[in-house]
């Protein structure tokens, strides 16, 4: 099998694919690399226990990792997790995400994200996808916002991070906002 072979879906320069325990050398190091561009928002495995801990976590069935690859090189350049996902009438999913240091502001993770964005509403049967985001994450929202998602809120006290409760404003995608849009060219397919 090829690298291209494990892809769910491709774009012109990443694709995207589930996490393995072969991509713990490769991620952890990559997170150790990146520690500075992620703190204070987010703390990825850095070590083998905490990957393996991670990786176990994503086999739940309310939980799917997706690993953004450079399609050039098979090189890992982000990743993006759907947590908490919700069936039924509800088919909602809350992601989250990180680029690497190597990968940061070079469009890789917008593209990334377009395919998982894709890979939820069609694969997966999800109708709605929400990420909460602090409020001085400015690359973050600047991500969101490219793809398509809209502001719908804010919570304070939201979630546990770094030793203290942060504040974090809601956004979120529908399908019917990414197919409303299936023609435009700025939407990269989606």
């Amino acid at each position: 099998m090829t690298s291209n072979d494990r892809y769910l879906a491709r774009g012109p320069r990443v694709g995207i694919r589930h996490f393995t325990a072969a991509d713990r050398a490769e991620f952890t190091a990559l997170a150790r690399e990146s520690a500075e561009l992620h703190r204070p928002w987010l703390f990825p495995p850095a070590t083998d226990a905490a990957y393996d801990s991670y990786l176990l976590r994503l086999q739940e069935p309310q939980r799917e990792g997706f690993l953004i690859c450079e399609r050039a090189d098979g090189r890992i350049a982000g990743y993006l997790t759907i947590n908490n996902i919700v069936h039924g009438a509800f088919r909602c999913g809350a992601i989250g995400y990180g680029a690497f240091a190597h990968a940061a502001g070079r469009g890789l993770m917008s593209e990334g994200l377009r395919l998982v964005i894709q890979h939820a509403f069609t694969e997966l049967g999800l109708h709605r996808l929400e990420v909460n985001i602090q409020p001085a994450n400015e690359l973050s929202i600047a991500l969101v916002k490219r793809a398509g998602f809209r502001l719908e809120g804010f919570s304070p006290d939201f979630l546990f991070i770094d030793g203290a409760w942060r504040d974090h404003e809601r956004w979120a995608i529908t399908a019917e906002m990414v197919s409303g849009r299936a023609g435009r060219a700025d939407v990269g397919g989606v």
